[in-house]
């Protein structure tokens, strides 16, 4: 087989991913860490952080000790973040997140278990108070990613969600239900 042939199977199997993973039903959370990451180069002109152009965000949530859900969005203010938690998360569910200011109106969207960890006051884990689940997951998607050097925009979206799918299925075998998936 051709090398252009192989990308094109790899791409329509990553798209059949997606759409499992988009089908899904969302998870039901008694404690849901929630977090943003950016993906790109290193540095753009010099520029670091949220800031940095070119990059794609990445929006997260992770049920503890289970499933992570996963959407790339254009930005990562209060306006675009809430509505995904509203759709996906339980009001009566413990949320933890760090200090991102986008999530200080979780409380007054209804979610009155938020905890945060401050990451800016050198605080990463305060007992049971952490997000070290979806820091885990983006840490797992970066090294991936870096395996291929580089990914185009076209298929990003493709690439992580194919991530997303590894994470929630790692433990299980699932040709068939893959296979035998209907829309």
């Amino acid at each position: 087989m051709s090398h252009p042939c192989i990308n094109r199977i790899l791409k329509a199997t990553r798209q059949r991913i997606a759409e499992f993973c988009e089908d899904e039903s969302l998870f039901d959370a008694s404690e849901v860490e929630i977090d943003e990451s950016y993906f790109g180069a290193r540095r753009v002109h010099e520029v670091r952080g949220r800031g940095a152009r070119g990059k794609h965000i990445v929006f997260g949530l992770i049920k503890r000790q289970g499933r992570v859900y996963t959407q790339v969005v254009t930005n990562c203010s209060a306006s675009t973040l809430l509505p995904i938690i509203r759709e996906e998360v339980n009001e009566n569910s413990a949320v933890y997140t760090d200090g991102f200011k986008s999530y200080d109106g979780l409380v007054d969207a209804g979610y009155k278990k938020h905890y945060r960890v401050k990451h800016g006051e050198n605080e990463f884990a305060k007992g049971y108070n952490h997000i070290n689940g979806i820091e885990n997951f983006w840490g797992l998607v970066k090294t991936r990613f870096a395996k291929f050097r580089s990914i185009t925009k076209n298929t990003f979206y493709l690439h992580f969600k194919e991530c997303e799918f590894r994470f929630n299925y790692r433990t299980r075998l699932v040709f068939n239900d893959v296979k035998n998936h209907q829309k």
